[in-house]
Parts: structure tokens; C-alpha cells; sequence
């Protein structure tokens, strides 16, 4: 994936250059100090990631974002918290927080390297609500609801259900919401959030499970089955849970 930096920062540019090297995914072609400077190069070259700073003097990534004639794939990387519902609604795919850890860094890559390929193999999966987890320890998200973006707590969550092109959360006080999402880009951000996937269409919140029978598990009123797929890798989950 061909790759800018945008950052005002040079302590930062000089992080980020020194973490795209060491990824194979990605091909760094060139970093800029402010957003002006950057928007005719990114409309006249092919880019398909940018790592954009969100508090710039004079023009804001925000502010560049609107000014793209087409988007490429952004990862916000801000010292600030408070944009992200705003970063989200412009079509963030990430959203890092400084000092960023490498490994967050390396997640947010692999993140767009899914992507980018599904674009690659099917353009039609670009248009998929995107999802966002604001860093590693967060115990919340945030989606696409239809026009809106929802912060979803992961305590709330009983289980997540596939439909197609969508997923459906519910959640602990018996109401539900969909969003254009798989199932396989959901699985990926709960990892070590205390879910586990038990079937092809089904994702548990381990918290919420009251109990397994042979090939099915018992959470609310709802009778959930456990595939032979995913058997093996739930009843290891739980019982390193356990100790």
C-alpha cells in the first residue's frame, strides 16, 4: 500500500517513517508538515493510506479530509481523544492515539491491509460501514447505524448475530441494532475483548453466557449453537478463562 504522513510534529513523522519501515505491507512515499502542502500531491497521485494529524496549525485534518476530491484510507494519529466520533463520521478506518505503541500501530496496518484488499478483489466492499476501537484497552467501539454513529460499551453486548451483509448486536436490555458489517471484521476487533466466535453466525460475550449443553450454550432466553468449526477454540477460550 503506497502511504503519506501528514504531521506537523517531526518527533512523530520521524516515529511513524521508522514504523512504515518495518512493515512489508507498506510503501512510504512521502511525509508532509502541514495538510496544505498535501492535498494537490494526494489528487494527483495514487495513495491508498494517509496517517493524518488531526490539530495542525491553520488547516486541520479535518479540514484536508474535505478537500480530497477522492478519499484514501485514513488513520488518524492525535495526542486527542475528542475527535473521534468526528473522525469516524468522515470515514476514519483507525483512530491512534500518541504515544502510539507499535504493535496498536501494526493492528491499524493490518486493518488496512484487509481492507485494501477486499477493495482490491470486490470495489463494492468499500462502501461496508467501518469500525473503530479508539486503542488497545478500550472496553468500548464505535459503529455505523444507519446516519449514525453509535458508541457501543462491549458490557453491554449479550451476542452478535450474521445476517448477510450485516450484523446484528444485542444487547443486555433486550433492544438490537444493525449495521453493514462482517462478521470476519467484528470477530477481529473483539479479539481479547472477552468474545469468542461459536459459530459462523454468532459471537458471544463470554460474560453473558449462563450455561453449555453438549453443542449449545444458554444466554438470556436464547438458545445459541456451537459449530464444529469454531468447538475446539470456544472450549479453549473458556477454560483458560477459568484459571
Amino acid at each position: 500500500m503506497k502511504c503519506i504522513i501528514v504531521d506537523d510534529e517531526p518527533l512523530a513523522v520521524d516515529l511513524l517513517v521508522d514504523f512504515c519501515g518495518k512493515m512489508d505491507a507498506l510503501t512510504l512515499v512521502k511525509t508532509f508538515n502541514n495538510a496544505i502542502d498535501a492535498i494537490s500531491f494526494v489528487n494527483q497521485n495514487k495513495i491508498d493510506l494517509i496517517f493524518l494529524d488531526i490539530e495542525m496549525p491553520q488547516f486541520t485534518g479535518m479540514d484536508f479530509i474535505n478537500t480530497l476530491e477522492s478519499k484514501p484510507m485514513i488513520i488518524f494519529t492525535t495526542a486527542y481523544s475528542n475527535y473521534a466520533v468526528e473522525g469516524f463520521d468522515n470515514g476514519a478506518l483507525d483512530y491512534l492515539l500518541k504515544p502510539i505503541p507499535f504493535s496498536r500501530f501494526v493492528k491499524a496496518v493490518l486493518r488496512a491491509e484487509q481492507q485494501f484488499k477486499l477493495v482490491q478483489n470486490n470495489p463494492s466492499a468499500q462502501t461496508e460501514a467501518p469500525l473503530l476501537v479508539q486503542e488497545e484497552e478500550a472496553n468500548f467501539m464505535f459503529i455505523k447505524v444507519g446516519y449514525e454513529t453509535m458508541k457501543i460499551d462491549f458490557k453491554d453486548i449479550l451476542f452478535i448475530e450474521g445476517l448477510k451483509d450485516y450484523v446484528k448486536i444485542i444487547f443486555t436490555n433486550n433492544t438490537n441494532v444493525l449495521s453493514l458489517m462482517s462478521m470476519s471484521k467484528l470477530e477481529t476487533t473483539l479479539e481479547n475483548k472477552g468474545f469468542c466466535r461459536i459459530h459462523r453466525s454468532y459471537i458471544v460475550n463470554l460474560k453473558s453466557i449462563q450455561s453449555i449443553q453438549r453443542n449449545r450454550i444458554l444466554i438470556a432466553d436464547k438458545r445459541l449453537p456451537v459449530s464444529d468449526t469454531y468447538r475446539e477454540s470456544f472450549f479453549k477460550t473458556i477454560q483458560l478463562k477459568q484459571r
